[in-house]
């Protein structure tokens, strides 16, 4: 059941997946960097970002390095990024470690960005969201490639509040291109 109204303000988590990264030779994965596309496409996700108003009062940032580059990347776009905290934990995580740094973030939060990887991202998704706008949720099924951005919305008093179906999926984005502009859907 979807958290309503009056049981606390309205939350938005917004699940960033990293641009797209490259593969050196004998670079382990943690320190893989962007590749060419993920450098146009970080911007982008940014853009896309402030265009939808959903820019982040605090980011958590998975600590493997194409996931630091799209945040640098995206935040660049803003006139005054948030804080953001790098975080271990969300590198190769799943849903319950992902969801335990959520819960971890301060109440006066009130829009949260999460980047990190798939496929931890995209089933922490599918979990929290018990309805989606639109065909959202059978976006994210069929695909939540790089650059991909998922909004969920739900009222709730803090972080630990939020739990499997608890949250509304109000958008799936996948930013691309040269100027900054998003592409909505796959």
């Amino acid at each position: 059941m979807i958290a309503r109204a009056g049981a606390g303000p309205l939350r938005r988590l917004v699940v960033l997946r990293h641009a797209k990264s490259a593969w050196p030779e004998g670079v382990p994965d943690h320190e893989r960097p962007l590749a060419s596309r993920g450098r146009r496409d970080a911007p982008a996700a940014g853009h896309v970002l402030a265009d939808t108003d959903c820019l982040p009062d605090l980011a958590l940032c998975s600590t493997a390095v194409r996931a630091r580059e799209t945040w640098e990347l995206a935040a660049a776009q803003w006139g005054t990024p948030p804080p953001v905290r790098h975080d271990a934990r969300l590198y190769a995580a799943d849903v319950p470690e992902l969801l335990e740094a959520v819960r971890e973030a301060p109440a006066e939060a009130e829009t949260l960005l999460l980047i990190g990887h798939n496929p931890g991202l995209e089933d922490l998704v599918l979990t929290l969201a018990g309805d989606s706008l639109d065909d959202a949720l059978d976006d994210v099924r069929t695909k939540f490639p790089t650059s991909a951005i998922a909004v969920l919305a739900w009222h709730g008093t803090g972080w630990e509040s939020l739990g499997p179906g608890t949250a509304l999926l109000t958008d799936m984005i996948v930013a691309r291109g040269k100027k900054g502009h998003g592409v909505r859907g796959r």
